[in-house]
């Protein structure tokens, strides 16, 4: 089975810049659509941005499109979440996720196999 582990959370102010990482194991990462979703207290999960197997493809949400980048380095089983400009709504523990069916679009947490254990980003103001 593939295990997921995030890292790179941490306090930032607002404005500032995080990069998280997301260390793969187990089956192939190349084979795998990787998703970012984040979760805040008492919120539902929502879907941060997802890029393909190859990494030619990305989709950011709007929330955070033109302030967050998802990249991929499948020589080393790792994906990124680079994080600019942090708000404090940005505030949330973030999840990588991966797929391996990858017949949906990449946006719902339902798609997805498997799931790193999360790591904290927290944004002052």
């Amino acid at each position: 089975q593939v295990q997921l582990v995030e890292s790179g959370g941490g306090l930032v102010q607002a404005g500032g810049s995080l990069r998280l990482s997301c260390a793969a194991s187990g089956r192939t990462f190349s084979y795998y659509t990787m998703g970012w979703f984040r979760q805040a207290p008492e919120k539902e999960r929502e879907f941060v941005a997802v890029i393909t197997r190859s990494g030619g493809a990305t989709y950011i949400a709007d929330s955070v499109k033109g302030r967050f980048t998802i990249s991929r380095d499948n020589a080393k089983n790792t994906v990124y979440l680079q994080m600019n400009s942090l708000k404090p709504e940005d505030t949330a523990v973030y999840y990588c996720a991966a797929d391996l069916k990858t017949v949906g679009w990449g946006t719902r947490a339902t798609e997805y196999d498997y799931w790193g254990q999360g790591t904290q980003v927290t944004v002052s103001s």
